[in-house]
């Protein structure tokens, strides 16, 4: 089966950012956004470029993206709902998020709450017998041969591993299984905010 990929635009979205919400921004920004706001991001670097506003980089990004910052930079998201932006929560300092026409500094006490479950995930991976491997069949995001080779070394540890298989992963559907632990090979975003499930790169060396 052949498969087009198509992006998804919003089509006439428009922001009209006080004076004031920009002085919320620092003076150097790496901008974020979702396929869907594409257009718009670009309107607000032109925006915020006009106010002496520094764009170091303009990046699309996934649930999964890992960028690269230096620490002087921060993150503005363009985008809709929190499953994009929660992935960039563990890899920068200080993060905006555009919400209609305000800036929003996300708290750092947010921040603390989500590595607070990440470390929670950690502890029940250590201290589980029973250990899910769930593997996305989708293009971008099938980790197999990774999933076999990790439950090989936590067979090793005495670990009992099971793989799950899938197209699409509902993890409301996790509870039907006697497992400890969940392991993500698939979309580091299914994982965030949910300390039952653990990202295959936040495990130590076994």
């Amino acid at each position: 089966m052949k498969i087009l990929y198509t992006e998804s635009k919003l089509r006439n979205l428009k922001v009209s950012l006080s004076n004031g919400e920009i002085k919320k921004l620092p003076k150097k920004l790496f901008l974020a956004y979702s396929i869907q706001y594409k257009a718009l991001a670009y309107d607000i670097k032109e925006l915020l470029e006009k106010n002496n506003i520094i764009i170091t980089k303009i990046k699309q990004v996934l649930g999964c993206s890992k960028i690269r910052l230096s620490d002087d930079e921060s993150i503005l998201f363009i985008g809709s709902g929190r499953f994009h932006s929660m992935n960039l929560f563990l890899q920068a300092k200080n993060i905006f998020i555009l919400d209609n026409n305000r800036i929003i500094n996300i708290q750092e006490s947010e921040i603390n709450a989500l590595r607070s479950k990440r470390k929670t995930a950690l502890l029940k991976f250590l201290s589980a017998e029973n250990i899910g491997i769930f593997v996305s069949t989708k293009p971008g995001q099938s980790n197999l041969k990774k999933a076999l080779l990790l439950k090989h070394r936590l067979n090793k540890k005495e670990k009992s591993c099971y793989i799950f298989v899938s197209n699409k992963i509902d993890i409301s559907q996790f509870e039907n299984f006697n497992i400890d632990s969940w392991i993500n090979t698939a979309c580091i975003g299914l994982s965030y905010d949910n300390p039952d499930i653990i990202n295959l790169d936040e495990i130590p060396d076994i």
